[in-house]
């Protein structure tokens, strides 16, 4: 099946296309992907919706690699609150 894994940051931008067998998870993409994530932790995406690793892929899916958040949104929503920004 095909499979493509986007890493897309500000200032750094990847994308992988791969054939993988039927029954593959979203690790297994990121891993054949092998995408320079900067040592960075990040989570994961198919089609735009947050997955786990362990979740099966289907042919066509996107995968994208997340980047941790820079700010927490709940305190941002707060200090606009509050007048703040």
């Amino acid at each position: 099946m095909r499979i493509e894994v986007v890493l897309a940051w500000p200032g750094h931008y990847q994308r992988r296309e791969l054939q993988l067998p039927e029954g593959c998870v979203v690790a297994d993409a990121v891993e054949a992907a092998a995408l320079n994530a900067n040592g960075e932790s990040v989570s994961f995406a198919v089609h735009g919706v947050v997955a786990r690793p362990q979740q099966m892929l289907r042919d066509g899916d996107r995968v994208e690699l997340l980047r941790p958040l820079l700010a927490d949104p709940k305190e941002n929503r707060r200090r606009r609150a509050r007048g703040g920004d």
